[in-house]
């Protein structure tokens, strides 16, 4: 399987403008995840058990203070439960 056959593009509607990011489906068993590049940042999103999307940050990532914005990422969060539920 190719790496672009995982490949998604996520619409997201955010603060009233058009935004797009890109994210790559990995999975692993019977869990998936989903790494988003989020303004230059790579963040994860995975399932929890009522299918809610959690984010996971790379700790090096916040020791270094990169800042994302909360809102933004639960908007994103949001688009791939609509998805998948």
């Amino acid at each position: 399987m190719d790496d672009t056959d995982n490949l998604l593009e996520i619409p997201v509607t955010y603060k009233g403008e058009e935004l797009s990011f890109t994210g790559k489906l990995i999975l692993s068993g019977y869990i998936h995840k989903i790494q988003v590049d989020v303004t230059g940042q790579q963040v994860i999103f995975e399932p929890d058990e009522e299918r809610n999307y959690r984010v996971i940050i790379d700790q090096s990532q916040l020791e270094k203070g990169v800042q994302l914005d909360v809102a933004l990422l639960q908007a994103i969060a949001q688009v791939l439960e609509s998805v998948i539920k």
